[in-house]
């Protein structure tokens, strides 16, 4: 039995969005977000014995995300035991502005996802798991589309499997032995370039902010 998180569907320490309040900020991080809860039965001699697992993705909203998948015998206890599994799995998202760096199909199990780079203001189209965790990696514009399994551990775990497979332009470059400009769109890169100079000097501003 799926128990989605809705605004009608509000558990103890959690916004209507699904998001779990006592998380506050951890180097950037914004709220865990539960993207389904399951109610999982063990048969045992003396009957069943139910359990909760919580599907939780973790991002900053700026091209880091993780996913977790937390279990425990309370709903509360599960969603904890996903975020801390989440903040485990972060990895950095390969962007171009607010869009991904190329298409790419990402595929996990009975999964299957693909997502393609979209222009400025198309927004996020997707829905389901793969909408959650595009918005936490703080993509903004891509078209996704589900080819498989509609089950959201799978779809969530596809998803998560596409946006590893990303690769950089440098990285493409190098091992082709050719400039980047040659195989990447114009824009695409100009996109990509600008945005990794953004980081660099909020990087820059950060260390010096420390010392």
């Amino acid at each position: 039995m799926s128990f989605p998180m809705n605004s009608d569907n509000r558990g103890g320490g959690r916004d209507g969005r699904g998001r779990d309040s006592r998380d506050g900020d951890d180097s950037g991080l914004r709220e865990s977000r539960v993207i389904t809860i399951n109610r999982v039965a063990k048969v045992v001699k003396g009957g069943r014995r139910f359990s909760f697992t919580a599907l939780v993705v973790i991002g900053d909203g700026n091209g880091r995300v993780g996913l977790g998948y937390g279990k425990a015998k309370e709903v509360p206890l599960a969603i904890q035991k996903g975020t801390e599994e989440a903040k485990r799995n972060l990895f950095e998202v390969p962007m171009a502005g607010s869009t991904i760096i190329h298409p790419v199909l990402g595929t996990t199990g009975g999964g299957k996802v693909m997502m393609k780079p979209a222009a400025p203001g198309t927004g996020v189209i997707a829905g389901g798991a793969a909408r959650v965790i595009l918005e936490e990696a703080g993509v903004h514009d891509v078209l996704c589309k589900s080819l498989g399994s509609a089950n959201h551990i799978n779809v969530a775990r596809a998803t998560v499997a596409g946006l590893k497979s990303l690769q950089r332009p440098d990285q493409i470059a190098a091992r082709r032995g050719l400039a980047a400009e040659e195989f990447v769109p114009k824009g695409l890169l100009n996109a990509y370039n600008e945005r990794q100079k953004t980081h660099a000097g909020t990087a820059a501003t950060t260390a010096g902010s420390a010392e």
